[in-house]
């Protein structure tokens, strides 16, 4: 470690990066469970290179510049999967994101509201799909109901969702 940098340090600047870090690594990859083993790489990555960090610099821009090489490296590891998106499409949804980088931990506190105001079915199918890295078909074994329910299902709470963030960003009801 560089005689600028500490643990304390680290921890600071991690902490206050790691929810718009995740958010910008779940632009990029479809699964929460893939994200989050990204963020965990990167976090190692971090804490292993924080003595090239330099004091005063944009801690959150060099945390993106390991993700994103982080989450182009997962790509080629999951190559044996049908990766839809061009390292060019990643490449640009990532630039967009860290552009909105400042307004991603509004739009997060705004998700956790709309999506608490959501029926307990309803954050049950989140849970199943998202957290738990459930394939649809997955879903809807575990609740009983038909995978074209479940897709329509999850359509409508993504778009309410949608609807929910938006209006919560206008308003500042978050």
């Amino acid at each position: 470690m560089a005689e600028h940098g500490n643990a304390d340090d680290f921890i600071q600047l991690f902490t206050a990066h790691q929810s718009s870090l995740r958010a910008y690594v779940l632009s990029m990859v479809p699964r929460w469970s893939d994200a989050e083993e990204i963020v965990q790489q990167c976090s190692l990555i971090l804490w292993k290179k924080f003595s090239q960090f330099r004091p005063g610099t944009n801690f959150f821009a060099w945390a993106c510049q390991v993700a994103r090489l982080e989450v182009k490296d997962f790509r080629k590891r999951q190559r044996r999967e049908q990766i839809v998106f061009s390292d060019e499409f990643i490449d640009a949804v990532a630039d967009e994101v860290f552009e909105m980088q400042a307004e991603l931990p509004a739009r997060l506190r705004a998700l956790q509201g709309c999506v608490e105001k959501l029926s307990r079915d309803q954050r049950e199918l989140l849970r199943l799909r998202y957290n738990e890295g459930g394939s649809v078909n997955s879903v809807s074994q575990a609740v009983n109901r038909s995978v074209d329910s479940v897709y329509k299902s999850l359509s409508r709470i993504r778009q309410a969702l949608h609807e929910c963030i938006n209006r919560a960003l206008v308003i500042g009801d978050f």
